[in-house]
């Protein structure tokens, strides 16, 4: 018993000091990816981006004569929409959408390995602390907060594992995730302790992994909502004749176009909006199981229900005429906030079943 004690403890050591240690590889990740945009502007990468998208949104429509039977018959290919709806100009990705080219620069490979060394890193901290409790290691806010983290990172990787563009998320990622990491050491830090048998259960494995998961895809999209509405604006100048500043170009012009990144937000949050259809029915079947009723309308089952509106609304207007770009885009930011609040606010500050005394 009191070995087994010891190994516990000297688990959970060993847990805290590879979160720590994941959090200084991310560090070095962060200052790889300021190189990649600052140092990466100037260089080949850099000019090619320069030419790309005032190119594309200020050049006319090209004719094309081609000679056919004794005459002459004029083409209107390529013709290159300059401002149609929202998201809708025919404009080419930047550079930081290409993952030949992108994965070329030095600094951007730097990143990319630092940010898996993070990630393995940290991975191995939270699988530490799962063996140091014995239990799924989400049982308060510091240990949801690591896993959290560590499953953005690894739904980020995926998209690269899978050849998806999505080089452009890295630096607000590994910013997002040295800062969550901060919180959870600095304020939300708990020592490892069992659950209360109520919560003891394999649900738990299925409906906060569910949630996490989730949550961090849901991540990713309000990320691409965000530069979406810098870049929808950035277009918009460019196509109505504006001069937007050198900050500007040497930034957004390495981004996907609007349409890109209004598409990849819309997609990973309708592919993982069932999924949380699926975290609230699990969850309200483990309150059935550990409190004798499914729906109490405790706090973090009404904003659980809020967030579900607010994605589920977001998809009704991207289907609906009219709802598409921007407007859409603040619905979704809108949803995610609520999904944020779920998840510090109820937790934190609300007086609920589901809030971490001591967090």
């Amino acid at each position: 018993m009191i070995l087994a004690a010891t190994t516990n403890e000297s688990l959970a050591r060993m847990s805290d000091v590879l979160i720590y240690s994941s959090m200084a590889v991310y560090t070095l990740a962060f200052f790889a990816h300021i190189a990649e945009w600052v140092l990466g502007s100037r260089s080949k990468v850099g000019r090619t981006a320069a030419a790309l998208t005032p190119r594309a949104a200020t050049a006319p429509a090209v004719t094309v004569q081609v000679k056919k039977a004794g005459g002459t018959t004029v083409l209107d290919k390529p013709k290159v929409v300059t401002r149609a709806a929202s998201g809708a100009r025919d404009v080419p990705d930047g550079p930081g959408a290409a993952g030949g080219t992108v994965k070329g620069d030095l600094y951007g490979r730097i990143a990319v390995s630092l940010t898996v060394l993070a990630f393995l890193v940290e991975a191995s901290g939270v699988i530490a602390r799962a063996f140091a409790v014995q239990r799924a290691p989400w049982g308060n806010m510091y240990e949801f907060s690591t896993t959290f983290s560590t499953v953005a990172v690894g739904a980020y990787l995926g998209f690269l594992f899978a050849k998806k563009n999505v080089r452009w998320i890295g630096l607000p990622l590994v910013t997002t995730v040295l800062l969550d990491l901060g919180v959870a050491t600095t304020w939300l830090k708990t020592p490892s302790d069992q659950l209360v048998p109520a919560l003891d259960s394999y649900w738990l494995w299925i409906h906060v992994s569910t949630a996490i998961f989730c949550g961090a895809v849901f991540y990713l999209g309000a990320v691409a909502t965000v530069l979406y509405l810098f870049r929808d604006s950035y277009e918009n100048k460019l196509a109505t004749g504006g001069n937007p500043g050198s900050f500007a170009r040497s930034v957004l012009e390495r981004l996907p176009s609007a349409a890109s990144l209004d598409k990849f937000s819309y997609r990973v949050n309708a592919a993982v909006f069932p999924l949380w259809t699926f975290t609230i029915i699990a969850g309200a079947i483990w309150a059935g199981d550990a409190w004798g009723r499914y729906w109490g309308w405790d706090a973090k089952e009404v904003w659980s229900f809020i967030t579900w509106v607010g994605y589920a609304a977001y998809l009704h207007a991207r289907a609906t005429a009219g709802w598409k770009g921007r407007k859409a885009a603040y619905i979704a930011l809108v949803a995610f906030a609520c999904f944020l609040f779920n998840y510090y606010g109820v937790n934190i500050f609300v007086t609920s079943k589901h809030s971490y005394a001591g967090v």
